[in-house]
């Protein structure tokens, strides 16, 4: 939890009892309440926030593809090679003769 042992927090946890003196216990105890509803509250929206960008994302990604395949499919067609008129018209201008 948070990186330390459980050794370590009670050591932390004996500190704060000898050092805080008994009648502060439960403003303490509030204070540390407070802060861990706090804390959880912050997770949670964290937590809903990734959620809904993981499913935003999932749900856009058939659209990409579609869009994509679609893109593909036109420039496909656009970008057949037009076969050129290899026969020279010499002396015609505009289908006539001069």
């Amino acid at each position: 939890m948070f990186g330390i042992s459980w050794a370590e927090f009670f050591v932390i946890f004996l500190v704060a009892v000898i050092v805080i003196p008994a009648r502060n216990w439960p403003d303490v105890a509030r204070a540390l309440a407070r802060t861990v509803k706090t804390v959880r509250a912050f997770i949670w929206k964290i937590t809903d926030a990734s959620e809904q960008i993981t499913r935003q994302i999932e749900l856009e990604r058939p659209i990409d593809e579609l869009i994509k395949k679609t893109t593909d499919d036109v420039l496909d067609q656009i970008s057949v090679p037009v076969k050129k008129n290899t026969t020279k018209a010499k002396g015609r201008v505009g289908g006539r003769k001069k």
